[in-house]
């Protein structure tokens, strides 16, 4: 029994080198992957870092995300190989229900007499978007602090007094505004101006504050030292709740005590699907995200499995996006409410069955493939993405929808809160902010969460494995999508991040892409097909992407060039 001992010893030495023995973190702020890696050095693990990185995302980047806001958390634990996603998507008000129809315009309006429905419709049944966009009743119920403390109690290593330390003090301290935020604070100026507390923050006496203005966030501090302090109830009951709730209520919102104390994160399995030898890992419903990409991926993967020509593959790609897109808006919301055909979905049959009709030499009018449906939201979001020493890793994208959410802050919670409503159909059939329809299988009702085109994603291949994401509104599945073709080349990931994008969502029936995209091989290619290819006349996306080789473990991470994030490789903590 001598070989016994040895052989143990082998075997520790080699579950210790499991992992890549070096991290990463992709931002989309140097101080927020600062954040996250003081986590690491100080013990913790991938989790803890990432509840770093978006606390500190959540004080930075108000435009993006925040402790109003929700989002998805991609979480993959190297030792068992579980991989789960954390559905931390906010909730629409227990007094959202489709029940009562009486519109806000009129004279005898109640809120104990509104639908759903009617919440952002006048007398005439027309929607009126600024309800759904701005203010008190554009604003579901927040699930990033239950996902702060779900993280903290079942994965990470660390409690939330030392996770939510950096984040404490950015909000205390402040940062500097530079050009990125004073873009987004001026497109939404109008609206925090309305909100006297949000603009006595966010605002310089009702003007975009001048680059290196620091940004102090007390009240907001203070609600983090709660939820550090005391967990999930420090935000969802106590001070802080009835802080929230009054705030709401008396701007004309719906929101009670009960609706926070009620709020739960879930826990979802991914999505799985195959391409050119990767294994891909994305999330569920309620985004629809993974089974968009995973069923556009599907088609591709019937035409010479994937292996497609440079002259071809962006016609291929826009038509399969166009059939992906249309199915978003017939079959996917909430699966708590609504069945969704995921299996069929994703099924090679279906495959073979959307492939079919697509013409190699020409597009396809999206109006001769029938119901004419699509969903999308909100365009400001933000992504990160975590590898620890040990391998195990997070991708992880949040939300507050548009920049600076619905503008509303309630007093002395320094929390701008979210206008995720807007991604519910407030009339099915009726376009949103962005001119996307929306269907019933996405309508309100009290607890359901709204769709979302959310997409991290692994991209598992035998000798690699990639982490990215994105923010961008209905465009991010396409430019995720467009990551993992890159992937799929074995492209280095600064590729991933920089390529120039196009997008195609069925609804408008148009290519809309970066201008630099509109002289390119790829659009001289789709014209020639007769897609309409049309400039959206700024780049969008910031995507935050790591990739980690196992056969010599060398690590490398990109941030979007287009933002001001800042990726990171470094020592893990022993």
């Amino acid at each position: 029994m001598r070989w016994f001992f040895p052989l143990l010893l082998l075997f520790a030495v080699t579950a210790q080198a499991a992992g890549p023995g070096k991290a990463a973190i992709a931002s989309a702020h140097p101080l927020a992957t600062d954040a996250g890696f003081q986590m690491l050095e100080q013990g913790g693990n991938a989790y803890d870092a990432a509840v770093a990185v978006a606390a500190a995302l959540s004080v930075v980047e108000p435009y993006s995300a925040g402790m109003g806001g929700g989002g998805f958390w991609l979480l993959h634990r190297e030792k068992d190989d579980l991989q789960t996603m954390l559905d931390a998507r906010e909730t629409a008000p227990a007094a959202a229900t489709e029940d009562m129809y009486q519109a806000m315009l009129n004279p005898r309006f109640s809120l104990s007499v509104l639908s759903a429905e009617d919440m952002y419709q006048d007398q005439d049944g027309q929607v009126v978007r600024d309800r759904a966009v701005n203010g008190a009743l554009a604003a579901g119920i927040p699930g990033q602090a239950a996902a702060f403390a779900y993280l903290a109690e079942h994965y990470g290593e660390l409690p939330l007094k030392t996770t939510l330390a950096p984040a404490i003090k950015l909000a205390r301290q402040g940062f500097e505004v530079e050009d990125h935020y004073r873009a987004l604070a001026g497109y939404r100026k109008d609206v925090l101006n309305r909100y006297p507390t949000a603009a006595s923050v966010f605002l310089d006496d009702g003007e975009i504050p001048a680059n290196g203005t620091l940004i102090r966030q007390p009240d907001l501090a203070r609600v983090l030292e709660a939820l550090a302090e005391q967990g999930r109830d420090g935000f969802y009951q106590g001070p802080v709740a009835e802080k929230l709730v009054r705030g709401v209520r008396e701007a004309g919102g719906i929101w009670t005590k009960q609706d926070l104390n009620n709020y739960r994160v879930k826990e979802r399995a991914p999505v799985v699907g195959h391409y050119r030898g990767a294994r891909i890992v994305t999330a569920p419903p309620p985004s629809a995200g993974g089974l968009v990409m995973l069923e556009a991926l599907n088609i591709l993967n019937e035409f010479n499995g994937g292996e497609i020509s440079e002259d071809l593959l962006p016609h291929l790609t826009v038509e399969a996006w166009r059939r992906a897109y249309q199915d978003r808006g017939r079959y996917m919301g909430d699966p708590d409410f609504v069945s969704i055909p995921v299996d069929n979905l994703l099924s090679k049959s279906y495959a073979e069955q959307r492939a079919a009709s697509i013409k190699l030499d020409k597009a396809t009018p999206s109006s001769e493939l029938g119901e004419p449906v699509a969903t999308g939201e909100g365009f400001h979001t933000t992504h990160f993405s975590v590898l620890d020493g040990a391998g195990n890793r997070v991708a992880a994208t949040l939300s507050i929808n548009l920049p600076f959410g619905s503008g509303f802050m309630p007093a002395g919670t320094g929390v701008i809160l979210n206008n995720e409503m807007d991604d519910f159909s407030a009339k099915p059939g009726s376009p949103n902010a962005y001119g996307l329809v929306g269907s019933k299988a996405n309508a309100v009702a009290p607890g359901k969460r709204p769709l979302s085109s959310m997409t991290p994603t692994f991209v598992e291949f035998d000798d690699r494995v990639a982490i990215l994401g994105t923010p961008g509104g209905s465009r991010i599945i396409t430019m995720v999508m467009l990551g993992v073709l890159e992937a799929a080349n074995d492209a280095p990931v600064d590729d991933w991040v920089s390529r120039v994008r196009f997008h195609h969502q069925f609804l408008p029936d148009q290519v809309q892409a970066e201008p630099a995209f509109l002289d390119t091989e790829a659009a001289k290619s789709l014209r020639l097909r007769g897609h309409d290819v049309v400039s959206v006349d700024r780049e969008y996306g910031n995507m935050q992407a790591i990739l980690w080789r196992h056969e010599d473990n060398s690590v490398t991470a990109a941030s979007d060039p287009r933002g001001i994030g800042a990726a990171r490789v470094g020592a893990d903590a022993d």
